[in-house]
């Protein structure tokens, strides 16, 4: 990444956590309703990851806390928004929610509410992609606990057994919902659980934006170069509960104090500063510009747009709701 990719992605994360602290303001607000899962403090390894591939171009899909995910990937933040407000503009109609955001235009196939619901779709995408002859890759974000799942381990073993093109990106966070690793899990180093299915496996600090795109430059070339699948472990942190429910109260407050030290955006803007990229009063300018960028553009059109009619119940729920089939033009 050269000067002008570092200082574009710290605006990029820096209005991701913008956005995200401002959904968890909405929620408060009872503006958004449901479950909200948040993604402060993991900001690099969407962003890393993604600036190794090819938003927009290579299929992506993940959990439930995928709001970021989406965003990287082009869609539009007022969309995003507006589903979380559950209103007719929202990328899915306002009928799905935080953890239903879905954008097939930019190949975003969907946050999942199921854990480890992603690995087989994951694996079906890269199937597609590899029947078709396409260049894409299948890249699935999922967090450490969904490891334990058996798609994880079905998905991964049919992937090598295809050769298929995917990449499993691990945002090992440490806690699955209030359950640390270590009292879940036998094996803590997730990157060496795939060495049974002969898959080529890494472990990176998923807090330096810089350390994320070189280990995943790695493995994106490899999955793209037709070499099959490969599996990435990030380190990271959440720096919220799992959820808006969650009061938090399971982590000790030295090991927060340790991984908010190594906040992924204040890392590289540190490093901007230092390298005099940037000045102090530049980023507060940058900060500035997302805080009115969000409240005045994304929040306003969420807050302006119409509520989905309630005559309108059942639409997009079945097939024969759906013009594109009716029509005959699946």
């Amino acid at each position: 990444m050269d000067t002008a990719d570092k200082k574009r992605l710290l605006r990029e994360m820096l209005f991701a956590r913008r956005f995200e602290e401002r959904c968890y303001e909405a929620y408060v607000e009872r503006k958004i309703g449901g479950f909200l899962h948040l993604y402060p403090g993991q900001e690099a390894c969407c962003f890393g990851v993604m600036e190794a591939a090819r938003p927009g171009h290579d299929y992506v899909i993940t959990g439930y806390r995928d709001h970021v995910h989406a965003i990287k990937c082009g869609t539009d933040p007022k969309a995003v928004m507006a589903e979380l407000f559950g209103k007719e503009t929202g990328c899915s109609k306002g009928r799905g929610g935080s953890m239903h955001i879905f954008d097939v235009e930019h190949h975003f196939m969907g946050g999942y509410a199921l854990v480890g619901g992603p690995f087989p779709l994951a694996a079906g995408m890269a199937k597609a992609i590899k029947m078709k002859g396409g260049d894409e890759i299948s890249i699935c974000f999922l967090g450490d606990a969904a490891n334990n799942q058996g798609t994880f381990h079905e998905s991964l073993n049919m992937a090598k057994v295809w050769n298929l093109p995917v990449l499993y990106v691990c945002e090992n966070n440490l806690y699955g919902i209030g359950t640390r690793i270590d009292r879940s899990t036998a094996v803590i180093d997730q990157y060496k659980r795939v060495a049974g299915y002969d898959i080529p496996a890494a472990q990176a600090d998923g807090q330096d934006i810089e350390k994320v795109y070189d280990a995943a430059k790695i493995a994106v070339d490899h999955v793209r170069s037709g070499k099959g699948p490969y599996f990435l472990e990030l380190m990271t942190y959440r720096y919220r509960g799992h959820s808006m429910s969650d009061s938090n109260a399971y982590r000790a407050k030295d090991e927060e104090r340790m991984w908010s030290g190594r906040d992924p955006i204040i890392l590289l803007r540190d490093k901007l500063i230092e390298a005099g990229v940037i000045t102090k009063d530049d980023y507060k300018a940058m900060d500035t510009e997302v805080l009115e960028q969000i409240e005045n553009d994304v929040i306003a059109f969420a807050e302006d747009s119409p509520e989905p009619k309630v005559s309108e119940l059942d639409k997009y729920m079945f097939a024969d709701n759906d013009p594109y089939v009716r029509g005959g033009q699946r």
